[in-house]
This record gives structure tokens, C-alpha cells and sequence, in this order.
């Protein structure tokens, strides 16, 4: 399934309805995410990498307001009072899985993971430097799948849901983006074969491929979304109804620049 959304209101007002029918009962059905929380009243349980700031930081900011109980794996803390956090450095994969037993541990279970975290490595082919390639692999790529594999088990109790946060640069390629687009595009394979192995385990993936986002602190180009919007798109997928599955989602800015960029990263602005 594939569904593209225009500008930062496509992201709020499209949404589900806040009223969802339950699917019809059937033995083997998930429950929906929070069905198995350790005490009535409690919100869902989702892990987010990258929620030290921005995109990362606006997901774990609107996760939180909607009632879901936060957890971060964080190299850097953010240090926010309702955001629970497990010291964690994705650019060592080997250190997610046991990151993610303790947050299960402590919170009863799990129900929706969203990877955020990334390093943007930038760099001709000619000259990027091997350790910056190695890198990206580990941050973009490899703690990827180590955060799903440690996930699975946990969210297959409770029917819950993965977000890939996959972006333009895997299917829009520029100069310099050897590393950042590579791992990006890798992402789409993983999504592809997440749906087709686990939701016969009422385990649903979502690959989110935003265009140009405002990330840093200043930015207030009209040709970006603000990650307020793309946090948005996060939380409808997560918040989808119980008998569907956004299988890829691909959100632009609303705006267009005239003269579109002819290099580089910022080409993510002319699409």
C-alpha cells in the first residue's frame, strides 16, 4: 500500500477518525496496541531512536500529548521529564538488545517501535572515507535491524506496529549522498520483507519517506515541513485503524520552490 500526502496539513486532517470500530472478534486477531499494558488506564508503550532532537524529538513530543508512554534509546538524553530513557549508542547495534529487554521489562511489553535515529555522512564516492561509510551502515542500517529483531517478540504479544523513518534521499539520489541514500533506499527492502513475514503475526511496518524537513534549529523555509507535521504522519500511521497497514508513506513539503536546486541535498527541496 502506498499512499503520498502534500504539506503539513495532509498530515493532521487526513487522519483517522478519533473513533475507530473495533474489528470483528476471531481468535486469532491481535489486540490492539496498550491491550496488554500492566495497568488499566495506562497508554501504549512505544521505543523511538533519534528522540533527542529534531523529527525524533517532535515524534516523542506528539507520541506523548496523544497519551502514549514514551522510551527513547538515547547516546544523547534529552533529559524531558515524561521521556524514559536507556543510555544507548546506535553506532554500536550490539548494545540495542538489551536496551530494549530493560524497556520492556519496566513497562510490561511493547507496542510500536519507530526508527529515527540517523547520521547524515556526506561525501563523494571518490573520497568518502571508510570509517564515515562504516558509520552510517551501523547508525542507518544495521541498529535498524537490531531494534526490530530485539522488538518482534515483544510486539507480536500485542499485535503492534513498526515506523521505518525512510526518506526522500532512498529513492532520490544526489551527488555526495553515497552513504545517507544507500542505507535510506536499504530501508525500503526491509519494510517490503517486514510485511510480508510478520503480520501473519499481527505485526504491521510502515515505511515514512518525508521530503525536506526543517530539522534545525532556525530553519523556517516555507520549502520544508516543520517536524511538528511529519510527527503528525507518525502518529496516524501508528494510530491507524486496527485492520489496516500503511505500508509506505510519502509526505512533500507543500511548497515548491521556482528554481528548483541543481545539487546536492538540497535537490530534496525540488521534489
Amino acid at each position: 500500500m502506498s499512499a503520498a500526502a502534500a504539506g503539513a496539513g495532509a498530515t493532521g486532517s487526513d487522519g483517522p477518525p478519533p473513533h475507530r470500530d473495533a474489528p470483528p472478534p476471531h481468535r486469532d486477531a491481535p489486540p490492539p496496541p496498550g491491550a496488554a499494558s500492566a495497568h488499566p488506564g495506562d497508554g501504549p508503550v512505544v521505543v523511538l531512536t533519534g528522540a533527542n532532537r529534531g523529527t525524533g524529538r517532535a515524534v516523542a513530543e506528539e507520541l506523548h500529548a496523544a497519551g502514549w508512554r514514551v522510551h527513547a534509546l538515547s547516546r544523547t538524553p534529552a533529559r524531558l521529564p515524561w521521556l524514559h530513557e536507556v543510555p544507548c549508542d546506535l553506532r554500536h547495534p550490539e548494545q540495542v538488545g538489551p536496551a530494549i529487554e530493560r524497556i520492556a521489562a519496566a513497562a510490561g511489553g511493547l507496542d510500536a517501535v519507530v526508527t529515527g535515529g540517523v547520521v547524515r555522512a556526506f561525501g563523494d564516492v571518490a573520497s568518502l572515507p571508510l570509517d564515515d561509510w562504516r558509520e552510517a551502515v551501523e547508525v542507518n542500517l544495521t541498529s535498524v535491524l537490531a531494534l526490530v529483531q530485539s522488538a518482534l517478540p515483544h510486539l507480536r504479544r500485542r499485535g503492534g506496529r513498526i515506523v521505518l523513518m525512510g526518506s526522500h534521499a532512498g529513492s532520490r539520489f544526489f551527488e555526495g549522498g553515497a552513504a545517507y541514500c544507500m542505507t535510506k533506499a536499504s530501508l525500503k527492502a526491509l519494510a517490503e520483507i517486514l510485511l510480508l513475514e510478520e503480520r501473519v503475526h499481527g505485526v504491521r511496518t510502515t515505511l515514512l519517506s518525508p521530503g525536506a524537513i526543517a530539522n534545525l534549529p532556525g530553519d523556517d523555509s516555507p520549502m520544508k515541513m516543520a517536524t511538528s507535521s511529519v510527527a503528525r504522519a507518525v502518529r496516524w500511521t501508528l494510530e491507524a485503524p486496527e485492520d489496516t497497514v500503511v505500508g509506505e508513506l510519502e509526505i512533500r513539503p507543500a511548497r515548491l520552490t521556482a528554481r528548483p536546486a541543481v545539487s546536492g541535498l538540497d535537490r530534496l527541496q525540488s521534489v
